[in-house]
């Protein structure tokens, strides 16, 4: 399978875990519980796979000044693109401060892609130069975009919006993610090596960021003692595919 496509192929099948979240949340009731375990797990997976498969690959292939600089700014970067969503009124969730009504659709959509891009855009990357994909971002990412899909659907529901908007909404969320992907194979991966490993890192840190900000909190104020005991369990669980890997 040529890159290109299998870069396509990986931006959309995290995108497309977006939808599944969302259907599985729109036809059978899932517990607020469960969810939040799930994202908690997912978190878990998810930092294990940036600190093994995007900044020790970073830092081997560019150097630890130039993967500490791209960290620190991807995630400087998300916290101040995630500010402007929230003070600028397009909510993603119940606001985490104040409590409060759900998430705008806008807000619930371009947190979405600001969680997303990111995250496929370095599938794409890893692909340049005769890489190979990790498996390990890719199961990861679906892994934490399902519940993602799940608790934001069942937030637009109970917003009263209906099927055609809800799914018409994460189906489009789901072919930006397919195009990140690809365009993080065909415009980035013409950078130097030291420029993909910043671009690598960059991602890694907007990654981080987005957990610590959006998915902790939100699987602690479910699952509340449980939530660190499970992001272990996935980080474990993740360490153990890599090593294996």
């Amino acid at each position: 399978m040529s890159p290109l496509l299998l870069a396509g192929l990986a931006g959309l099948l995290s995108g497309l875990s977006l939808v599944v979240g969302s259907l599985v949340a729109w036809f059978a009731r899932v517990p607020r519980e469960v969810v939040a375990l799930v994202m908690a797990f997912g978190a878990g997976v998810l930092i294990s796979a940036l600190a093994f498969d995007l900044v020790d690959e970073a830092a081997a292939s560019g150097g630890f000044v130039p993967t500490i600089a791209g960290f620190v700014a991807g995630a400087v970067v998300y916290v101040v693109l995630d500010q402007l969503l929230e003070h600028g009124g397009f909510r993603r969730k119940p606001h985490r401060r104040k409590g409060g009504g759900g998430g705008t659709g806008v807000g619930i959509a371009l947190g979405a892609l600001l969680d997303g891009v990111p995250e496929t855009a370095v599938q794409g990357l890893s692909l340049t130069g005769g890489g190979t994909l990790s498996v390990g971002v890719l199961v990861a990412v679906v892994i934490s975009n399902l519940p993602e899909g799940m608790s934001s659907t069942a937030d637009l529901k109970e917003s009263g919006r209906g099927p055609r908007y809800v799914f018409g909404l994460w189906t489009s969320i789901a072919v930006v993610c397919a195009l990140s992907s690809l365009g993080g194979y065909a415009l980035l991966g013409g950078l130097p090596e030291s420029g993909q490993s910043v671009v690598m890192a960059f991602a890694a840190g907007a990654i981080l960021a987005m957990i610590c900000d959006t998915m902790i909190p939100e699987a602690f104020r479910k699952a509340q003692a449980l939530t660190g005991l499970v992001t272990v369990l996935g980080f474990v669980a993740s360490y153990a595919v890599h090593q294996a890997g």
